[in-house]
């Protein structure tokens, strides 16, 4: 059986991911010029910091610098997060955007934007949006295998409740005033 220099390559990062408690998530090698790129992209429940970035990068740079996987050739290395705009793939995935609002692309060829409520190993509960706000959300049960992809959407004028709430306790408790 043939493999391919990405899966070797994941075969020695995963592990490594492992031991510092991230996920994996993708591998990209590419040319820059007289060198390869080699992108990773790392990602657990809570969110990856920027420490726990580098360290891994650390570590994934020696275990490079030991293997004879690069080769002789000239490399840059760079290891990140999935980002805000990340694809859903895998129910993890779906799992750390919960509250998220996602474009959904159906195997029936429909497109939905939906918040993702909650998910499990089988499928998602979204809040379908209405289309062009007329009307009223709606909850829908989908299974993975309804959707042909997936990917969390930008918002940058959500109001989050919590986050107002807190807001107006804090302007309420700055000059001791209640």
């Amino acid at each position: 059986m043939s493999t391919t220099h990405t899966d070797r390559l994941r075969a020695l990062l995963e592990p490594l991911a492992e031991q510092a408690g991230l996920d994996l998530e993708d591998v990209r090698v590419t040319r820059a010029g007289s060198r390869r790129q080699v992108q990773i992209d790392v990602d657990t429940d809570g969110g990856v910091d920027m420490d726990a970035i580098a360290e891994f990068s650390r570590v994934v740079g020696e275990a490079l610098d030991e293997s004879d996987l690069m080769g002789d050739d000239a490399y840059l290395l760079e290891v990140g997060s999935p980002g805000a705009e990340r694809p859903l793939v895998l129910p993890r995935h779906w799992q750390r955007a919960e509250g998220r609002l996602a474009k959904i692309h159906l195997v029936d060829g429909g497109e939905i934007v939906a918040r993702v409520l909650e998910a499990d190993e089988d499928g998602a509960l979204v809040e379908v949006q209405p289309v062009k706000g007329r009307g009223r959300p709606k909850e829908r049960r989908l299974a993975y295998a309804e959707v042909t992809r997936a990917r969390v959407q930008v918002e940058f004028n959500r109001k989050d409740d919590e986050l107002l709430d807190e807001a107006a306790d804090f302007d309420e408790g700055e000059d001791g005033a209640e």
